[in-house]
């Protein structure tokens, strides 16, 4: 007897919204909804509305080469629910269970399916995650930290050396092309505890969107395109990567061309059907395992170290609920992140500093939709900030079950007075270079860690009651460790732990490796509020995150700047150029943005030239940030949502009635 995810797969692809969930016993429309599935979740275009996804002219998931920036995006808004990811098809998925009266995390199950087979660099069920969450019902939010860890025959040289005692050669073909990378996956069990807690709909109809598009396919799209291409070599040493992403004679698979993966539809349908134990027992964890202990590459045989997880690593495997890190800023509470991720604690520190100036007077001279031009003082003001707070993150912060912050918990990093005296040391007329991190006596001697992660993706959704889920999840580098079992790609995540455990000095290193230990991250999902009357929390009013590996933190922190201090939308503020510093004498400026003049590194643009004047070595490379946010507005007395997708990314903000 087939079932009822087989008997989906058989219906026309356009079905998918108005007929796919109803068969599934998905809940019929919510009382007094008198919409049809076939009039949301369509993009708006210069063509009208568009279903995404269908091929039709002005479709949005239509293949084009990748873009470092796409001029003229605008902001949408929606009328109850709305989804923001970096990829339409992910989109339309999202949006189709809002639309049929699932909720946010019911949303983020189908969203993240998607987003493993359409953008399989940047995450999946290979690698980890961090979500907030927004319970609208009684305003309360819950962290979860699906982050991967190191297995438990780990040891602190896992990454340098083959083995301490006997072969301290360096893992072969690398650290990061080795098994020694992988880290045990935590996304699957984050998404199944988040909806034990927080779901609604059945499990197992969340699934149906992707595996209909893994059996059917879709036409491969240009940052997808352009990442197979740039690892075209790495994923030849996989047998499995290489018959997913390259043609028989190894070139790459070509923008356009249809991309099926069945062996992902299977492992999905599996999930499904099983439930999250399907992933970490069985014969997809064995799989898993038998992956990373492999010791030669395909094609050629060269020699591949490999990894020590076992199958009580996966089976042991566990998704943590934290508390949320919120801090007051000016008129708003923000709400993000704790350790392991170190994103939510170093954006809290730059915003507690910030919170000492004047930003409001710094906004951007020309407010146009592409955020306009930042002026050099604010530029200044946030880059030296962040420097201070990435000073401290890079010697206090890591995976807190194993080294404790300064006073055993985030409240002495982020006590008002410590962050009025390091707001004391920003110098108007000249950059720090490189920030001193603080000084806590008490506190264990350590080095710092500078080490930067690399590839992601965030996606924002809310739904029609009001439940907010803000998502980063990453398997690391661009198509993680290149090894791929069953369908997903495996990450290389441990590679964000030190490679050492001490400095030349012998000084311990928080973030250094340890069996059981999580990495530390930089992912920075965000949730801002008003701050209620009575001190307590007030309404929801924005939730935003970016993929970027350790830049991060400066692609939030100039999103929550450009809209609360500088009353950007939620477009406009992703639009914005990308600028930032970590504590280096380096700021970033996003060299792909229109309004930047890069010619002759940049000697004739005024914001370059303003900060190069206050001491700032300017870097023009282009960015990849990819914010999604989502922003909750008044209009005539009514609540609306709007969205912002990030022009740097194929990104697309989907919901019901949108308007531009």
């Amino acid at each position: 007897m087939s079932t009822a995810i087989e008997d989906a797969m058989r219906l026309p692809r356009l079905f998918l919204i108005g007929l796919i969930l109803p068969s599934l016993g998905l809940p019929g429309w919510v009382a007094g909804d008198d919409e049809a599935p076939g009039t949301v979740c369509r993009a708006l275009t210069d063509r009208g509305e568009v279903v995404v996804g269908s091929g039709l002219p002005g479709d949005p998931a239509a293949p084009e080469p990748a873009s470092g920036y796409r001029v003229g995006q605008r902001a949408v808004t929606a009328s109850r629910f709305l989804v923001v990811t970096a990829n339409p098809l992910a989109s339309e998925a999202g949006c189709a269970i809002l639309a049929r009266g699932g909720n946010a995390v019911d949303a983020a199950v189908a969203v993240q399916a998607v987003l493993g087979l359409v953008e399989p660099q940047s995450s999946g069920l290979g690698g980890g995650a961090f979500m907030l969450h927004y319970r609208a019902s009684d305003r309360s939010v819950m962290a979860y930290d699906g982050r991967e860890t190191a297995p438990a025959a780990a040891t602190p040289n896992h990454l340098r050396w083959v083995e301490d005692g006997t072969d301290r050669t360096a893992p072969r073909p690398s650290a990061r092309g080795s098994g020694r990378s992988i880290g045990t996956p935590g996304v699957v069990r984050l998404l199944a505890l988040a909806h034990q807690d927080q779901g609604r709909l059945p499990w197992r109809t969340l699934f149906v969107p992707a595996i209909r598009l893994a059996r059917e396919g879709f036409p491969i799209g240009g940052r997808m395109a352009a990442a197979i291409a740039g690892a075209r070599a790495d994923l030849a040493r996989d047998a499995e990567a290489s018959a997913a992403y390259l043609e028989a004679d190894g070139r790459p698979r070509a923008l356009g061309s249809t991309f099926r993966l069945p062996a992902y539809a299977e492992t999905l349908t599996a999930i499904a059907d099983q439930g999250a134990d399907a992933f970490y027992t069985g014969p997809i964890a064995q799989a898993i395992v038998d992956k990373i202990n492999t010791s030669a590459a395909a094609g050629d045989g060269s020699p591949l170290t490999p990894g020590k997880t076992t199958l009580a690593d996966l089976a042991g495997y566990q998704a943590k609920r934290r508390a949320a890190l919120c801090i007051p800023y000016r008129r708003w509470e923000l709400c993000g992140m704790p350790p392991p991720s170190a994103g939510g604690l170093t954006v809290a520190q730059t915003l507690g500093i910030l919170g000492h100036f004047d930003l409001g007077r710094y906004r951007p001279a020309v407010n146009d939709d592409e955020g306009g031009r930042p002026g050099v003082a604010g530029v200044h003001l946030v880059a030296e900030a962040e420097r201070l707070a990435y000073a401290d993150r890079d010697r206090y912060c890591a995976d807190t079950d194993f080294v404790p912050l300064p006073g055993g918990s985030p409240a002495a990093l982020l006590d008002p007075a410590y962050l009025r005296r390091r707001a004391g040391l920003i110098r108007l007329d000249r950059s720090l270079g490189v920030a001193a991190p603080g000084d806590f006596p008490a506190a264990m001697p350590l080095a710092a860690h500078t080490g930067q992660e690399r590839g992601t993706t965030h996606f924002t959704i809310v739904d029609r009651e009001g439940n907010v889920v803000s998502m980063t999840s990453s398997i690391e580098s661009g198509f993680g460790s290149w090894h791929m079992v069953r369908g997903f790609v495996l990450n290389n995540q441990l590679t964000d732990f030190a490679p050492a455990p001490t400095d030349a000095h012998g000084l311990a290193i928080a973030n250094a490796l340890a069996p059981g230990k999580r990495p530390r991250s930089s992912m920075s999902p965000t949730l801002v509020f008003t701050a209620g009357a009575d001190g307590g929390r007030g309404e929801f009013i924005m939730a935003t995150g970016s993929p970027g590996g350790g830049a991060i933190i400066q692609y939030v922190v100039k999103t929550l700047v450009g809209t609360l201090d500088w009353g950007l939308d939620a477009q406009q503020s992703a639009n914005l150029i990308d600028f930032g510093a970590a504590n280096t004498p380096r700021t970033n400026l996003g060299g792909e943005h229109p309004l930047l003049r890069t010619a002759d590194q940049g000697d004739t643009d005024p914001l370059v030239l303003g900060l190069r004047a206050l001491g700032h070595s300017v870097d023009l490379s282009a960015q990849s940030s990819g914010i999604a946010t989502i922003l909750r507005l008044w209009r005539d007395g009514r609540p609306l949502l709007t969205g912002g997708a990030d022009p740097r990314r194929e990104g697309l903000a989907l919901g019901d009635g949108l308007q531009p």
